[in-house]
């Protein structure tokens, strides 16, 4: 059971991280601010670094990972693209990323309250992502 959910808690890291890292690409062409855009980036490569941590642990467990569902990464996108292209400004930006950040954070949450048998490393990195995906939520409010 514990390597279960430890393997089930990691695919929703993976895909959590690869969704939040994709969230901003798709955003960073409409940042007009040099501080938000600087701030997306460092948070895109933290998202990275997790990332890379997240896929070593899948690799001891032999597990390929998981991509985000391809129906909330193309919502996402549609919502993000008809949403800026309406009002293309870093208010909008800031309030699109922070409403991600909280959906990442609910699900998370979630899963690691569903997925409690898992191991202490993943739930480590699953509370790593969390406070990420907090800290990105808190740190652009400046800017809606």
């Amino acid at each position: 059971m514990v390597e279960q959910d430890t393997i089930r808690l990691l695919r929703e890291c993976d895909a959590g991280v690869k969704m939040g890292t994709s969230s901003i690409e798709d955003v960073l062409d409409y940042v007009k601010s040099e501080s938000l855009k600087k701030f997306l980036i460092k948070n895109k490569d933290e998202h990275y670094k997790l990332d890379t941590e997240i896929q070593m642990l899948l690799a001891k467990y032999k597990d390929a990972g998981k991509d985000p569902n391809p129906i909330a990464k193309g919502m996402s996108w549609m919502k993000t693209n008809f949403k800026l292209s309406m009002e293309p400004s870093d208010s909008m930006i800031a309030d699109l990323m922070t409403d991600g950040c909280n959906m990442g954070v609910k699900s998370l949450n979630k899963y690691l309250n569903e997925y409690e048998a898992a191991d202490e490393k993943s739930k480590e990195v699953t509370k790593k992502l969390i406070r990420l995906e907090e800290d990105l939520a808190k740190d652009i409010r400046k800017y809606l």
